[in-house]
């Protein structure tokens, strides 16, 4: 394979994986409207957001034995097949309620990218060279949460929320045709692969019973947690509160984004010289005290948008280094079921942002402080497990040592 067809492959797999990501930044811009045409609320609006998370999270687990099953190629045209249909449903959607289920259909179809990705790269990378791809596949992802909520903000300001999930639509099929056409299939049908419950439900619990993969599997989700608060509350509190245009928000969630990217650029450098537990170590507590600082300021009455906003900037800053190394922290001990644990660490980190959004929605009281609270309570989970995990290692490390020193 020569490089310019590995850069392709790559990009092509990189837009697929970014797919779910799109559909989450894009229509953020459009929540005030969504409310506004549906008659209803922005908390209920954010429930839609909730059966997103929920979709996407169970997805990567359904699809996880399929791609190994039946191929990588099938279940991804499928997968893309379901959401181009479920877009176009959204786009349509009478109501609230029709549209909070669709976007769970859609997150189902949406999701098949970001496993069958990992997997493609996988099956066609030498193994020395999965972590130059991955990071490569990171930096075409984000792109996605950077472009979306601009280019989210200029459709709803100027055609309507409806033609989000149109445009939506039309990037899945496009997507499908060139999977279909210049994707070739890297690993064929294998019967050996069950997909009888118990079998998969072994597996999945093998991965749990890892003290390192609960840990810091349950980091990195609640570190997302953070984040998808944030994703979440920000509309409203942007918008409404602090009274930023749709375009205004766009940009703003944009520069947030890049905020996330530079912290896994910055986190990649500074690996060169620490290891990545204590850096883990260092920005856990940082994070916390960013936190702190937003609960601090709202009891004072001066988070005003100049404060809040490079308040969000370094918290989303701090979490870009935390969510590579809390991934890296969890799948360490694994090596013949590392893409088992990797899909239970997708299916966690989803799961966290339904409920994160969900919090958001059952606390919602028109101010800020649903947002800042759950923010520092993501904060303060992520130190606590991190620091309990360094001190209960130093404190095994002694106890081996003062064991052999007795014999």
């Amino acid at each position: 394979m020569t490089k310019s067809q590995q850069n392709i492959i790559i990009l092509i797999l990189g837009a697929i994986a970014a797919l779910g990501p799109f559909s989450i930044d894009m229509y953020l811009p459009g929540f005030s409207a969504i409310a506004q045409d549906l008659n209803t609320d922005v908390a209920s609006v954010g429930l839609t957001l909730t059966s997103y998370f929920i979709g996407i999270s169970v997805g990567q687990l359904i699809y996880g034995p399929l791609v190994d099953r039946y191929g990588r190629k099938k279940p991804l045209l499928i997968g893309l097949a379901i959401y181009l249909v479920a877009g176009f449903g959204c786009a349509f959607s009478p109501n609230i309620n029709w549209l909070i289920g669709l976007r769970l259909v859609l997150a189902l179809g949406g999701c098949v990218g970001m496993v069958a990705s990992r997997a493609i790269v996988r099956d066609i990378f030498p193994v020395n060279e999965t972590a130059r791809v991955f990071s490569t596949l990171l930096l075409v992802m984000g792109i996605a949460p950077i472009i979306a909520p601009t280019v989210g903000g200029y459709v709803t300001s100027e055609l309507g929320w409806r033609y989000i999930f149109v445009i939506l639509s039309i990037i899945s099929l496009i997507l499908i045709l060139i999977v279909y056409k210049y994707l070739d299939e890297t690993k064929k049908f294998d019967p050996k692969v069950s997909l009888k419950l118990g079998a998969v439900s072994k597996g999945y619990i093998a991965v749990l019973k890892k003290p390192e993969f609960l840990v810091f599997g349950l980091a990195g989700s609640i570190t997302m947690a953070g984040m998808f608060t944030y994703i979440t509350g920000s509309p409203y509190v942007l918008m409404e509160i602090h009274g930023f245009s749709e375009t205004e928000f766009g940009w703003i969630f944009g520069i947030n984004a890049f905020g996330f990217i530079a912290g896994s650029q910055v986190n990649r450098a500074w690996l060169k010289k620490r290891e990545t537990e204590s850096i883990s170590n260092i920005v856990s507590v940082l994070l916390f005290v960013v936190g702190a600082f937003l609960l601090l300021a709202y009891i004072l009455e001066i988070l005003n948008a100049q404060l809040l906003l490079p308040l969000l900037f370094l918290f989303l800053f701090i979490s870009g280094f935390l969510n590579p190394n809390t991934t890296a922290l969890a799948l360490e001990p694994f090596s013949t079921n590392a893409g088992v644990a990797s899909a239970l660490i997708g299916s966690f980190r989803m799961f966290s942002g339904a409920v994160a959004s969900g919090l958001i929605s059952l606390f919602f009281d028109g101010t800020q402080l649903p947002m800042v609270c759950i923010m520092l309570g993501c904060s303060a989970g992520v130190m606590i497990l991190i620091q309990y995990y360094r001190l209960s290692s130093k404190k095994r490390i002694q106890q081996d040592s003062m064991f052999k020193t007795d014999r």
